[in-house]
């Protein structure tokens, strides 16, 4: 993003900043991405803040609001992830007015959490065996989370989206149609459709008994996880909803379906998670399954993003889905 394209977000900034009560010391444009993204320091306190100019088409405000609800109730449980603040007339959002665009998006504000991306991490890290402990943090971490989504009962008016059977594999999914995308030959649209089927099939005998299904992040990949020394972090919950835990584990290692390390990356994440949470090896086995339908959600995100440049990666995840959905076999 050119300097003057963060520059046209920069007077909304300052004045969701004001809504909050701060006035910054420091405020620099971190990215623009589904959101648009600020760090803010407070000059009253040295504080760090995180500051998010919503999109104005993917949440309604009872959804954001609650977004935050539930991040405050895992901060609350011990889950490390921004804890969100509340403006000086005690909303959880400010509504603010981007000029440059003739937009109107809804600014949230938490506090920063330390911490570098994991998929950085991971990346540059020559040592396996720090990876795989790394990787059995973050099994633990998903477990805590799921574990305070199923013990936690959601307050009246609470609403977010549903990553079920249809929200996944229905005619309209939540991520978009992705068998519509023109990447796709007539023939392999075919395969698809039967294919998406067949999965909301599954999923539909899978069921949504509390144990599996409630609400989850729904976008772990690693570049939604911070490290700090040994320490996990977990941001951005703009996709989280109601789904199934088994979603959070398969997005957690989606990057690394053909990583060298795979499988000890695998157990290490169902290690850490049942440290903390039991999976049954049935279930489990189920996890190739989710991530066939992640990548298929993600063809469906990227139909959804014209205005975004073509990934580099969209043939490379075409041909995997179309491999993998040619051989899928229903398990249930």
């Amino acid at each position: 993003m050119s300097a003057a394209a963060a520059d046209a977000y920069l007077p909304a900034a300052r004045q969701a900043l004001a809504a909050f009560g701060v006035v910054p010391a420091e405020l620099r444009f971190v990215r623009l991405s589904e959101n648009v993204t600020f760090l803010a320091v407070d000059a009253r306190d040295g504080a760090k803040l995180v500051l998010r100019l919503h999109r104005p088409w993917y949440h309604h405000i009872e959804e954001l609001r609650s977004e935050h609800l539930w991040t405050r109730a895992l901060v609350q449980a011990g889950v490390a992830t921004p804890e969100p603040l509340v403006t000086l007339s005690g909303d959880a959002f400010a509504q603010v007015e981007i000029a440059a665009t003739g937009e109107q998006r809804w600014a949230g504000l938490a506090r920063w959490v330390e911490g570098e991306l994991l998929a950085e991490v991971v990346a540059r890290e020559t040592d396996a065996a720090a990876n795989l402990a790394r990787f059995r943090g973050l099994g633990a971490l998903i477990a805590a989370m799921h574990n305070q989504a199923t013990g936690w009962m959601p307050p009246a008016g609470f609403r977010r989206h549903a990553l079920d059977a249809e929200g996944l594999m229905g005619e309209t999914p939540f991520w978009g149609p992705f068998w519509d995308h023109p990447i796709f030959s007539a023939e392999e649209r075919r395969l698809l459709l039967a294919t998406r089927d067949a999965l909301r099939g599954v999923l539909l005998r899978y069921g949504q008994a509390p144990a599996r299904f409630s609400l989850i992040h729904a976008d772990l990949h690693p570049r939604n996880v911070l490290v700090d020394g040994s320490k996990l972090a977990v941001i951005d919950f703009d996709d989280s909803g109601h789904g199934w835990h088994l979603y959070d584990l398969a997005v957690a290692l989606i990057d690394y379906q053909l990583h060298p390390e795979a499988a000890a990356l695998r157990e290490a994440v169902l290690e850490g998670y049942r440290s903390l949470r039991p999976l049954a090896e049935a279930d489990a086995a189920l996890l190739p399954m989710f991530q066939l339908i992640r990548d298929m959600a993600q063809i469906g995100w990227y139909l959804q993003r014209p205005e975004l440049p073509t990934s580099r990666d969209l043939p490379q995840l075409k041909e995997h889905v179309l491999r993998r959905a040619a051989l899928f076999t229903p398990p249930l």
